[in-house]
């Protein structure tokens, strides 16, 4: 970020001046002009930071929508954009905002976390890391799920991170987030309608174009509208490693909201023929969720084998969350184990003489 924008940004937002500034603090939450909450380390905070009134945090508001290109108004009352650090503002203005503007900025960190970190952190264990870097080598279409704030876009980040060299990456968000470290990518973003109502580029759009542009992988920050469908079907037409985020609470749900979000696209297929699209596409769902103290954890890595005649999806965990145990720090202990199902693309595994044994996959107590 220039320093004058940057000088300029903590001008129109001088009420939490110190709280941008302060690299523990990873996002703010404005709840109105009286109500101001951060998160640091996981955990919420409550400040005791006030704006002046209503009108000087939605002065703020328009102008940093100004500054990006983007428009806010009481006609179009949300605002969704990318500052130049990397930084998410979402903000909602009223009427639709009850107490008054609400903004949350998501603070861009440009730390490189890898598997080592999440290691450390407890996040998952070595031979999780070991496993899912494999998939990244193998080209395994996986869907990281979770909540808001789990930590999605962190893990998309580092799976990406572990594509080997040499192939063509096509990123596509909504707000530009990823800041992939790779020899060979190209990123798209959505763009919004002008104010006489033309010149939108949705994510489907984007998703279209790079078909056409030889991409050996695409990477979707987040799928949550009909262009899984475009998603879904590149998957499907020998483009391996495909990644994606979906805002879901189980490896389950991902599946299910998938081919919700899939059927809302104007296509002509049957659910059934949807379905068997999706089993055939998704190799993997990686789940991620934030625990209550604070931490991110990997809940499960799951394998999709398909859909069963009825529409259900068989989706098979590989690794699962044991029990947590509480400890007198606050903090909870437990690992992501194997349980004991072997990952179907085992043989292809050893095939391609990558030291994961076998027996690995049996040892519920597995930490290392």
């Amino acid at each position: 970020m220039s320093e004058v924008y940057r000088d300029t940004l903590l001008n129109f937002l001088s009420p939490v001046k110190d709280e941008l500034e302060d690299s523990s603090v990873s996002e703010i939450m404005i709840n109105g002009p009286n109500q101001i909450y951060i998160e640091r380390q996981g955990k919420l905070e409550l400040t005791n930071k006030k704006f002046d009134d209503e009108d000087s945090l939605q002065a703020a508001v328009n102008n940093i929508a100004q500054s990006v290109g983007r428009r806010v108004s009481s006609l179009s009352p949300t605002l969704d954009a990318r500052l130049p650090d990397g930084s998410r503002i979402h903000a909602v203005l009223p009427p639709s905002s009850r107490q008054g503007t609400v903004v949350s900025i998501r603070k861009f960190t440009q730390s490189n976390i890898s598997f080592k970190d999440y290691v450390a952190g407890g996040a998952m264990t070595a031979f999780c890391a070991q496993f899912l870097d494999v998939c990244m080598y193998l080209g395994k279409n996986i869907i990281v799920s979770g909540g808001t704030g789990s930590g999605k876009t962190t893990l998309l980040r580092l799976l990406a991170s572990r594509i080997p060299k040499g192939q063509r990456l096509i990123v596509i968000e909504d707000s530009s987030e990823l800041s992939l470290t790779y020899e060979h990518v190209i990123q798209f973003e959505t763009q919004m309608a002008g104010a006489d109502g033309q010149g939108e580029v949705s994510m489907r759009d984007l998703l279209k174009s790079s078909l056409r542009l030889r991409p050996d992988r695409i990477i979707v920050g987040e799928v949550r509208s009909s262009e899984a469908m475009e998603l879904i079907q590149a998957m499907n037409t020998g483009h391996k490693g495909c990644l994606g985020t979906i805002h879901a609470n189980s490896p389950v749900d991902a599946i299910v909201r998938l081919e919700g979000l899939a059927m809302s696209a104007d296509s002509k297929m049957s659910s059934k023929a949807i379905q068997h699209q999706i089993g055939s596409a998704i190799d993997l769902v990686v789940q991620i969720s934030r625990i209550s103290d604070g931490s991110r954890r990997i809940t499960a890595v799951s394998e999709v084998l398909g859909a069963d005649a009825d529409g259900t999806y068989n989706v098979v965990p590989i690794f699962e969350l044991q029990k947590l145990k509480r400890e007198a720090d606050g903090q909870f202990r437990g690992n992501v184990v194997p349980t004991g199902a072997l990952p179907t693309f085992m043989d292809e595994i050893e095939a391609n003489g990558i030291p994961l044994q076998r027996t690995r996959f049996s040892n519920r107590t597995q930490a290392a």
